[in-house]
């Protein structure tokens, strides 16, 4: 999380990070979530600006100017995958970098 934190978005803080690890008990459970480039997007189909999009490739693209801040993405994605950005009400879009693999201690995390 902190990869991405300061990689992505510049920042030391842990809510503004594309990506989220969450314990349930220590380090024998956790659980990462993160987007899972859905075939049919429903955070790009919430959007009433266009500001998120279904990339060819699977995932969703981000036009920051687009966007209007009112966080319908965030609330119509499935699996809890877009957070917003406490700043700005604007998602935080994961663009599959791989920093959070090749920062990951443990080395549970891939992009393929």
């Amino acid at each position: 999380m902190m990869a991405c934190a300061r990689y992505r978005f510049n920042s030391l803080s842990l809510t503004k990070c594309a990506i989220r690890i969450k314990t349930h008990g220590g380090y024998e459970a956790f659980v990462v979530i993160f987007c899972r480039a859905c075939p049919d997007p429903s955070c790009a189909r919430a959007c009433p600006t266009e500001a998120l999009r279904k990339r060819a490739e699977g995932g969703i693209k981000f036009s920051e100017e687009k966007c209007d801040g009112c966080g319908r993405c965030a609330k119509a994605c499935i699996i809890g995958a877009l957070a917003l950005d406490p700043e700005t009400n604007k998602p935080l879009v994961c663009t599959y970098c791989g920093i959070c693999a090749k920062y990951c201690p443990h080395n549970v995390l891939q992009i393929a």
